[in-house]
C-alpha cells in the first residue's frame, strides 16, 4: 500500500514527477466547484415533486422572460460579430497611434463591474442623456425597452468576439491577400474567400460565448430594460424575483433552463467549428 501511495504521489510511469497526484487534485476540485453545483441545480426543482415542475411549464411570465433573454443575447451577439471583426482588424493591421489603449479598452466590459456598466448606459441612453434625448428627438427609445438590452449586451459581449478572432487574424498570412491580389482577384473575392472564410471558426466561437454571457447577465441589463413583465423582464431578473417569493423551485427551474441553453449553445459552436473550419484538419 505505501508503495502503490509513493508510486502515484511521483507519477508512476509519467515522465512528470507528482502527475497522478497533480491529476487528481485538479479532478478534485474541478467536481468540488463546478460539477457538484450543476449536479445540485440539476436535482433542485425536482425535489417538491413532478407538479412543482409541471406548474412552472405553465408559467406565461417565465416564457417571456425567457424569450426576451434569447432574441435580446442573440441579436447582441450577431451584431457583435461584424463590429467585433472590424475592431480586431483595426488592432492587428491598423497601426494606428493609441492602438495600445484602445487595446486595453476592449477588455473594460470583462473588468468594469456589471452595475456600474448599467448605470452608465442608463445614464447615456436614458430621456436626458447624451445620447438618448437626441434619439428621443427622433421618436427613438432605447432606455426602459428591449433596444436597451440589446446594445447593454453588445457591450459587455463585443471582447468575446475581438479577442477570439485577433489571434486567427494575427497569423493570417498577407502574403495570400498579396496573392489573390496579382491573380486579379477582385476586392470582395479577397475579403470574403480570403480573409472572412479563415475568420469563421473564430467568429462563430466569439458568437457563442457572447450568446452564453448575455443568457445570463444581469447587473449591466437591469438598470436600462426597465423591467416591465411580458416586455423587458429578463431571465436572471425574474430568478431573483421567484428568490425573493420564496419560489426556489421556480428560480431553480429558470436557472435550470438558462444553463441547459448556454451548454447547449456551447455544443453547437464546437460542431459549427468542424463544420466551417477551412483550415482545419481535414482542409
Amino acid at each position: 500500500m505505501k508503495r502503490a501511495f509513493s508510486s502515484f504521489v511521483r507519477g508512476g510511469n509519467s515522465a512528470l514527477p507528482g502527475y497522478k497526484l497533480s491529476l487528481a487534485a485538479t479532478l478534485l476540485w474541478t467536481g468540488f466547484f463546478i460539477i457538484l453545483p450543476l449536479i445540485a441545480l440539476t436535482l433542485r426543482p425536482w425535489q417538491d415533486g413532478i407538479g412543482a415542475v409541471v406548474n412552472e411549464l405553465h408559467d406565461t411570465r417565465m416564457f417571456a422572460a425567457l424569450w426576451t433573454s434569447f432574441s435580446s443575447a442573440a441579436l447582441a451577439a450577431l451584431f457583435n460579430i461584424p463590429l467585433g471583426m472590424l475592431l480586431a482588424w483595426a488592432l492587428v493591421r491598423g497601426n494606428l497611434p493609441g492602438s495600445g489603449l484602445a487595446n486595453a479598452l476592449v477588455d473594460l466590459p470583462l473588468a468594469l463591474p456589471t452595475a456600474v456598466s448599467g448605470i452608465t448606459l442608463a445614464t447615456l441612453y436614458g430621456p436626458q442623456g447624451w445620447l438618448g434625448a437626441p434619439l428621443a428627438k427622433l421618436g427613438v427609445v432605447v432606455a426602459y425597452s428591449k433596444p436597451g438590452i440589446v446594445i447593454a449586451l453588445m457591450f459587455v459581449g463585443l471582447p468575446f468576439v475581438v479577442r477570439t478572432v485577433e489571434p486567427v487574424l494575427k497569423n493570417l498570412p498577407r502574403d495570400l491577400e498579396e496573392a489573390a491580389a496579382l491573380l486579379d482577384a477582385r476586392p470582395w473575392q479577397i475579403i470574403t474567400r480570403v480573409v472572412i472564410a479563415p475568420l469563421v471558426p473564430a467568429l462563430i466561437t466569439g458568437f457563442g460565448l457572447a450568446f452564453a454571457r448575455g443568457v445570463g447577465e444581469y447587473g449591466s441589463v437591469i438598470f436600462i430594460a426597465g423591467n416591465q413583465p411580458f416586455h423587458s423582464e429578463i431571465a436572471p431578473l425574474l430568478v431573483v424575483v421567484r428568490l425573493q417569493e420564496f419560489d426556489y423551485s421556480g428560480a431553480t427551474a429558470i436557472a435550470l433552463i438558462l444553463l441547459l441553453t448556454s451548454l447547449l449553445a456551447l455544443a453547437l459552436v464546437g460542431l459549427a467549428r468542424r463544420k466551417f473550419s477551412v483550415w482545419g484538419d481535414g482542409a
